[in-house]
């Protein structure tokens, strides 16, 4: 399969595409469609890539992933079984101005969020129970599912996935350097890593890698790298509840607590310590 210009598979006039991912671990190759993609974890964790960001992912969190987003779902070593439920479908599936008629007005907000891809905040039981049963529905009852999978995901509290609006697709050659820059990124966060040692990996000057992961991201790749490590430690504060804030923090890369404390606030808004108080 390409990394880039990736096809959903889907049936002849089929309009509604939906996927049932199971196994040790997803599909983790760098890839973007032109469908808009609503997914479901229902076992794993792990990471996902997508756009400009970079966002932890466990089991009831539910993801939309706008139409041309460059995205790919990392599962965690450690992480045995993994089960996602996708749902694939195009604005214009329907017709070109079918969510532009006044009985659908209320769903906008859904696409105008979906450009940028975001999460829903908060676990919703019956978005869930939506998204688990449209593996057995037949395609009319599909598509009333999601006429009201929109509207509960337009009124849901969420937070944008992507810091801006993906406005080509990349080359396969582009998107292949990136998974590796990704992967490496993911293997070695914990370790220090060096602006020429990922710029070799791809064959490349420091000078040229540092434009072409900015003109390609919207970010520098050590503000990426940040924001992995960051992402690791909130991880780790969720799943070890008894871990030092001191200890998460030299585990997922940072040398300095002070620099770590000021990164912290700068991607999450809050401090660490607040950041616990508010998760428990």
């Amino acid at each position: 399969m390409k990394v880039y210009a990736f096809k959903i598979p889907k049936k002849p006039r089929e309009n509604i595409t939906v996927q049932n991912d199971k196994g040790p671990a997803f599909y983790d190759k760098l890839h973007q469609h032109e469908e808009i993609q609503i997914s479901q974890i229902l076992e794993g964790t792990g990471k996902l890539i997508a756009g400009d960001s970079v966002h932890s992912f466990q089991r009831g969190d539910l993801f939309v992933i706008g139409s041309g987003i460059p995205h790919f779902f990392k599962s965690a070593a450690s992480s045995k079984n993994s089960q996602m439920v996708s749902l694939f479908f195009r604005k214009d599936s329907f017709g070109s101005n079918f969510f532009d008629i006044e009985e659908m007005k209320e769903l906008q907000g859904f696409f105008s969020n979906a450009k940028t891809g975001f999460k829903t905040i908060s676990t919703n039981r019956k978005i869930v129970e939506s998204m688990k049963g449209l593996i057995s529905l037949g395609h009319f009852s599909r598509f009333m599912v999601l006429i009201q999978l929109l509207k509960d995901l337009s009124d849901s509290p969420k937070t944008k996935l992507s810091g801006f609006v993906q406005q080509k697709q990349v080359s396969n050659d582009q998107g292949e350097r990136l998974r590796a820059v990704f992967d490496y990124v993911m293997k070695n966060f914990d370790q220090k890593i060096e602006l020429k040692t990922v710029a070799k990996l791809v064959h490349m000057t420091p000078n040229a890698f540092c434009r072409f992961f900015k003109e390609r991201t919207n970010k520098t790749f050590f503000r990426f790298l940040i924001e992995v490590r960051v992402e690791h430690v909130c991880q780790l504060l969720i799943n070890h509840k008894d871990m030092p804030i001191v200890e998460a923090a030299n585990t997922s890369g940072f040398n300095s607590i002070s620099n770590f404390n000021r990164m912290f606030r700068e991607i999450k808004g809050t401090n660490p310590t607040e950041y616990l108080q508010h998760l428990y």
